[in-house]
């Protein structure tokens, strides 16, 4: 094999392919790229079984081949190399040598054909959504799925298309975040993707061109595909919980807040509240103000915001991170907080669109 392309684009694809490579595997095999050209085109390939990436670069290629090289060790030297054509050739026992400029590497490679292909997941139903809706709808909800894996299918998110619409919605068993969008589709589909997957998608297509991404779904794989690169993953098995039942259809108190200003208070209040045990913070909420506060044995603060209220006066405690993470990744000036009782779930809505709703439980008060 013998190719010549640019270290820019080759530094920019190893970055890629690498978020789907770990380091932590007992397979030696995987913790390295294949390479192999298609073509007037070099693919990088990199997988750990669950998730796979593979990226396709414009490359000059003299004589065709393929090789799987060390993907710490590749990605370190080709970022270090100037900007200019990079020589790649690699020889019949699977040495690589690069050339660019003035230095010269050459790094002991492994077989190609060892290297565990890539699942086929076929493309005839595919959905397209623009890229910036789907980074999106995956920063909107990717962070309210479970950590733990005591409950596998929480750890994923789960995406919904029929009739026009796509959701996405993730829970942990705390709160619920749901984001609809809108794609051209005329038949339904609904898996649950792991979070992990969804977390390196969003970082690929920040670091990509915008455009149109497809998806595609088998009964135990789901492909996203860009112009250039194709990201392959398991899906999560097992029923994930109706989360339409969760949802409360009323309320009796509606208060309408700038968001920035609830996000503000929420973090200072939290600088107390997280010196407690269960990062416990306390709304009161009556007439035209919202006071926030927070007990801990080293202190105390106190928080007034202006709002609107509509409906009955509350008392209800939150754990103020489930309240900052929803706040962060919202992109409306204004919200409603919809309460029922003060043990029931507290619904936040942007005031300016219905395509998101986040649910967050309280916390019991003392007394």
């Amino acid at each position: 094999m013998k190719l010549r392309c640019s270290q820019k684009n080759l530094a920019s694809s190893i970055n890629i392919v690498q978020k789907a490579v770990s380091m932590k595997t007992t397979l030696p095999i995987l913790k390295g790229i294949l390479f192999e050209t298609c073509g007037q085109t070099l693919k990088l390939v990199g997988t750990d079984l669950e998730i796979g990436v593979e990226h396709h670069i414009n490359a000059e290629v003299l004589s065709q081949g393929a090789v799987v090289i060390s993907s710490r060790l590749l990605g370190d030297i080709i970022r270090k190399l100037p900007e200019a054509d990079v020589e790649i050739e690699v020889d019949a026992l699977n040495n690589m040598t690069i050339r660019c400029e003035n230095s010269e590497f050459t790094l002991v490679g492994q077989p190609a054909i060892e290297f565990p292909e890539l699942p086929l997941v076929e493309e005839d139903h595919a959905y397209e959504i623009p890229q910036d809706l789907l980074k999106n709808m995956i920063r909107q909800t990717v962070f309210a799925t479970a950590l733990d894996e005591t409950r596998p299918i929480l750890t994923g998110v789960l995406m919904e298309m029929q009739e026009g619409v796509i959701n996405m919605v993730a829970l942990d068993g705390y709160r619920l975040s749901l984001r609809q969008g809108n794609i051209k589709t005329s038949y339904s589909n609904r898996a649950v993707v792991p979070g992990k997957t969804l977390n390196e998608i969003y970082r690929i297509l920040s670091e990509g061109e915008d455009g149109k991404v497809e998806i595609s779904f088998t009964d135990k794989h789901v492909l996203f595909q860009t112009a250039s690169t194709k990201i392959i993953s398991r899906l999560l098995e097992g029923e994930f919980i109706n989360y339409r039942q969760i949802i409360p259809k009323e309320f009796k108190s509606r208060v309408k807040v700038k968001t920035k200003d609830l996000l503000d208070s929420i973090e200072r209040a939290s600088l107390l509240a997280r010196e407690g045990k269960n990062n416990l913070i306390k709304f009161s909420i009556k007439d035209e103000f919202m006071t926030i506060t927070s007990n801990a044995e080293i202190g105390r603060v106190f928080e007034n915001l202006r709002i609107e209220l509509e409906g009955d006066d509350i008392d209800i405690g939150f754990n103020s991170k489930y309240f900052l993470d929803a706040l962060k990744i919202l992109d409306s000036e204004e919200i409603y907080l919809n309460f029922t009782t003060n043990v029931s779930p507290c619904i936040v809505k942007p005031t300016d669109t219905n395509n998101y709703t986040y649910l967050v439980l309280p916390v019991r008060l003392a007394g």
